[in-house]
Parts: structure tokens; C-alpha cells; sequence
């Protein structure tokens, strides 16, 4: 049975960005918020060894944070890393996953323990009855940019798109923007879109297989 962290990251309260509302649950220090919100709450992360990015849509509310391994390797990075992911998503009502990049370049060892954590996390998410779903890369791009690969979709092309797109959220980086994409791909599946998104990136909903949510905890 996983164990908490040993150094797990500190939680801070922030008041909304707005000013008014209730203030937002306890969230990493250093993450970004917009607005009060209500339910349903959807996540997305953005899954990888050093730097996972996280995204938490609640109603008008949208944090993000950054999950660094520092120095951690091995069992004891996938440990951590599993440990702060589980305690995030706990009450979430649907958690959104960025799908392995199989023609990413990299070491076979890289692969081999990226794939490991793809799989802890997706597990801990069915284990616990988490309704997830899986998005593919490509997809991730479509819904960003309108172009599923190529020139138009690279890292910084999403970036960009997602800075655009969100102005009111800090996002910091290709992890964060990533995971504000997927978290954003869920609200809209469900009916509470964070923005105005084309007709064109919104056909990148129908690619996915969305779970079936029988309720959402209010």
C-alpha cells in the first residue's frame, strides 16, 4: 500500500482572484486560481517523471500546479509521485489523463519508467472508482489549437494557444498548459466549458471514450 510522501509539498489557502466568493480549498503552495466556484470538480494532469502538471477545474475556480521529483529516482520518485497525484484527486468527479506519447524520443530506460507511471496513476484512478478518461496527444493539440500534429501543435504553439485562449489563468509552462487543456476538455464534455473553444477544436471531444458519471458530488 502506497505511503504518504516524507516531504510532502505544503498546502496554502488563497482568496479567489476576483476578490469575492468563498476561498478555494487548500491547494500547493504556488499554484494559480481564478474565480469561486462549485461543482463538478475535473482534473487533469499532465503525467511525467520530473515535472507533472496538474489542473483543477471547479466551477468558476481554476488552479494549477507543477509536481517536482527533484532529486528522487526510481521506486521512490514513482512513490512520491503517486502519493501527491492520489491525494489530489480524491474527491475529484472526473480526472482527465494525457495518453503515452509513443513516438516521443527518448531512452528505452525512460519509456520503460514513464510507462510505469502511467500505469500506477490509471490504476490508483480505477482502483478507487474515479471515473477517468484517456486523451491521446494529439488530441490534447487538436482541442488547443486546431491542428492535431505538426508545425501548428508543437509545445509552444499549445502554450501560446492556452495563454490566448485563458487569459485570466497564469498558466506557467508546457506541463501546466497541458493539464489545463485536458481539465478544460473535461468541463466542456460535460457541459461547463471554461471558454469559447471552435467548432473545429471542440471535434477533438468525439475522439475520446469519456467514462459514464453517475453523479456529481455537490
Amino acid at each position: 500500500m502506497t505511503s504518504a510522501p516524507s516531504s510532502p509539498v505544503p498546502l496554502a489557502r488563497v482568496p479567489a482572484a476576483s476578490g469575492t466568493g468563498p476561498i478555494p480549498e487548500p491547494r500547493v503552495e504556488g499554484e494559480a486560481s481564478r474565480g469561486s466556484g462549485h461543482h463538478p470538480r475535473i482534473t487533469g494532469l499532465d503525467l511525467s517523471l520530473t515535472s507533472t502538471g496538474f489542473a483543477r477545474i471547479c466551477g468558476g475556480d481554476t488552479a494549477l500546479a507543477r509536481l517536482r521529483t527533484l532529486k528522487r529516482d526510481g521506486h521512490g520518485r514513482l512513490e512520491f509521485l503517486l502519493a501527491e497525484i492520489a491525494c489530489r484527486v480524491r474527491d475529484a468527479d472526473l480526472v482527465v489523463v494525457e495518453g503515452p506519447s509513443y513516438g516521443s524520443q527518448a531512452g528505452q530506460k525512460g519509456h520503460h519508467e514513464r510507462a510505469g507511471l502511467w500505469w500506477l496513476v490509471t490504476h490508483m484512478l480505477w482502483r478507487q472508482g474515479l471515473p477517468y478518461a484517456v486523451v491521446p496527444p494529439a488530441v490534447v493539440k487538436k482541442y488547443a489549437t486546431g491542428a492535431g500534429g505538426g508545425l501548428k501543435a508543437g509545445k509552444d504553439q499549445v502554450l501560446a494557444a492556452v495563454i490566448r485562449r485563458y487569459p485570466d489563468v497564469p498558466v506557467d509552462g508546457n506541463d501546466q498548459a497541458d493539464a489545463l487543456v485536458l481539465a478544460a476538455m473535461g468541463a466542456d464534455h460535460l457541459g461547463c466549458p471554461l471558454a469559447t473553444v471552435p467548432k473545429e477544436n471542440r471535434a477533438a471531444l468525439a475522439a475520446v471514450t469519456w467514462p459514464v458519471i453517475t453523479e456529481v458530488t455537490g
